[in-house]
């Protein structure tokens, strides 16, 4: 399509693309390319009035909520208006279950949430228990 609009676009090229063309074919081609562009023109004259249709609605909300004496954000505060918008909550982490000694010698904790530790999983596969690293 590309090449298309450089062929049209282009006086020489146009005019080399359309040299088989009679006078009447290209009348016929003047009349649909005319018609296009009426076309094209109205369309964009409608969508100029509809974003000034809605300019206005929005000019028209925002007096009435000067009006009645709110701001804008009071109408963003879902939490007077009952609505189901959930906000996401931190949480506090969860405490340390297990100790641990890594192969550095650092002692460590672990929630019990999560990949286990690979010094807690060695000593589990050598024979020891996961209550042996429970905090006390």
């Amino acid at each position: 399509m590309s090449e298309f609009i450089s062929i049209l676009t282009h006086g020489r090229r146009l005019k080399a693309a359309i040299k088989e063309l009679s006078v009447e074919e290209l009348k016929e081609v003047q009349l649909k390319l005319g018609k296009i562009i009426d076309d094209r023109i109205q369309e964009e004259a409608e969508l100029r009035q509809q974003e000034a249709e809605r300019l206005e609605k929005i000019a028209a909300l925002k007096a009435a909520i000067a009006d009645a004496g709110l701001s804008p954000e009071d109408l963003m505060d879902t939490s007077s208006a009952g609505t189901s918008v959930q906000t996401k909550r931190s949480r506090s982490p969860k405490p340390a279950k297990y100790a641990y000694t890594d192969e550095h010698g650092v002692r460590k904790t672990w929630t019990g949430q999560g990949r286990m530790p690979k010094a807690i999983v060695k000593a589990l596969a050598e024979g020891a228990s996961l209550e042996q690293f429970l905090l006390k």
